[in-house]
């Protein structure tokens, strides 16, 4: 029986448990999840009481010691695989007749048929795959080992594109699907359809789901922890860049809209019970002091007069930002109860007010769906102009702002080597009591190409917003007290 060489592991804690434990916790603070001394510690405690034997209760327990926030758990379980690994190796031993030493890919083409037909005969006769046993994980680990293995700059390492480019999934699904229909006969009703279609996508993603875990782990051992890091790790939703994040990342973020608003509310509130004690008044306390020989021992606080100022949003939904304003907008609806009032207006080449589309029982979702189709935000090429924009804003609504307004503009600045109207936005912020532009693009791509930024930012405080937790930072420190 001929064994496949490979390079031995390296060992998996060459710290000793607690060290490893350390450099777990050191990769989820890098990747965003706040992780303190003390949740440190109750991990080690999870660690002693449970052992290592059962990794799924392993997994639970320190989830439940680390982990503050749900949205954080996928990122999480992706650190736990690799840090904590369910096997090592190829998990599987190749015989003879199963491998051809002069082919570096491994098993004949034709062994994937009847890899592919294993597959479906073992996601058909089971009800969801946690419940499958060993040999549906030691069939994986065959087919990366065989179909995912190539040769890196930096040595061998695997790929899951290669592997399930090899499993043919599209043909696998409607295998699958037949499978599932046949004891239905020839003719299943809808109904049966609709769930036979459903529960065949639903195992095919959890199956993609392994391969790729099983190609990190495997990437990992050859390639370091680290190198998987970079590129194989999932970023927390507040990290993702608006301009990069994909439809799915867009939605993701959008669920941490309400933590987020709950957060800066509870930063509000408390600054504003700090803010009701006053600042000294000194004049009066001098004048108080004289009955007591000079000595001010009564302090005289000035009585504070806050009040929450109207928002005026003057947001960019062309195709470029959409990402961005959509989900400023979320997150400022769900603070409009910071401020007296708030009016939204929408623009790609033309300004129109969308207020109405954010009333307090509109779905969000829906409502800056509305925008683009509802709204005239658009009167010429439907390319962004900034300048007709804010000439149309202020031809429209020359009298919504006011010393009691608070100006928050929302886009890239990419302006299509148009006029940009600076003249017209000076204006707008002398007529604002605050002024404040939010900008999804890095800084270091601030006036290149056809942006205009560098022009208005001589005119406006302009702010880094590429993420929603720099986002959230940034409203934070703008929210009135």
């Amino acid at each position: 029986m001929a064994v496949r060489r490979t390079r031995p592991p390296q060992p998996l804690a060459p710290h000793g448990i607690p060290g490893h434990l350390v450099e777990f916790v050191e990769a989820l603070r890098g990747h965003g999840i706040s992780v303190g001394p003390s949740e440190t510690v109750d991990a080690g405690l999870v660690m002693s009481t449970l052992g290592l034997a059962d990794r799924k209760v392993l997994r639970e327990g320190i989830a439940c010691a680390v982990l503050r926030r749900p949205d954080h758990r996928e990122t999480y379980d992706a650190l736990f695989d690799l840090y904590f690994p369910a096997a090592l190796g190829a998990k599987t031993v190749l015989t003879d007749e199963d491998v051809d030493d002069g082919d570096p890919q491994g098993l004949p083409p034709e062994d994937i048929e009847a890899l592919r037909g294993a597959l479906v005969d073992m996601l058909s006769d089971n009800e969801e795959l946690a419940n499958l046993d060993q040999r549906l994980a030691a069939m994986i680990a065959q087919i990366v080992e065989a179909y995912g293995r190539y040769n890196s700059s930096r040595g061998p390492s695997y790929s899951s594109y290669q592997a399930l480019k090899a499993m043919s999934l599209d043909d696998l699904e409607g295998r699958l699907l037949a499978g599932l229909l046949a004891p239905y006969g020839e003719e299943p009703t809808p109904t049966q359809e609709q769930i036979a279609k459903a529960l065949a996508a639903q195992r095919i993603a959890q199956l993609r789901t392994m391969v790729e875990a099983e190609t990190k782990r495997r990437t990992a051992e050859q390639l370091g922890r680290d190198h998987v890091q970079m590129y194989g790790v999932p970023q927390l939703a507040e990290n993702v860049e608006f301009l990069r994040a994909s439809g799915e990342q867009l939605r993701q973020m959008r669920r941490v809209v309400q933590p987020l608003a709950r957060t800066l509310a509870t930063r509000l509130a408390a600054r504003r019970r700090r803010s009701r004690a006053g600042e000294i008044d000194l004049r009066k306390t001098l004048r108080k002091s004289m009955s007591t020989g000079g000595v001010p021992i009564d302090v005289v606080l000035k009585k504070p007069h806050p009040a929450r100022p109207e928002l005026v949003v003057l947001c960019d939904v062309s195709g470029s930002v959409a990402g961005f304003s959509h989900f400023t907008l979320l997150l400022v609806h769900a603070l409009r109860q910071q401020f007296s009032r708030v009016r939204v207006f929408a623009f790609i080449d033309t300004t129109d007010e969308v207020t109405q589309l954010f009333g307090p029982e509109s779905d969000l979702a829906v409502a800056v769906q509305r925008i683009t189709r509802e709204a005239e935000v658009y009167t010429r090429d439907g390319h962004s102009d900034y300048g007709h924009a804010f000439t149309s804003f202020l031809d429209k609504y020359p009298n919504v702002l006011s010393p009691r307004s608070s100006l928050l503009v929302l886009g890239d600045g990419r302006n299509n080597y148009r006029n940009p109207e600076t003249d017209l936005l000076t204006h707008m912020v002398n007529a604002s009591r605050h002024a404040h532009w939010l900008n999804p693009e890095p800084r270091h791509l601030w006036g290149s190409g056809d942006s205009a930024v560098p022009r208005y930012e001589d005119v406006i405080t302009m702010h880094e917003c590429r993420s929603a937790k720099q986002l959230a930072s940034v409203i934070d420190a703008l929210l009135p007290v």
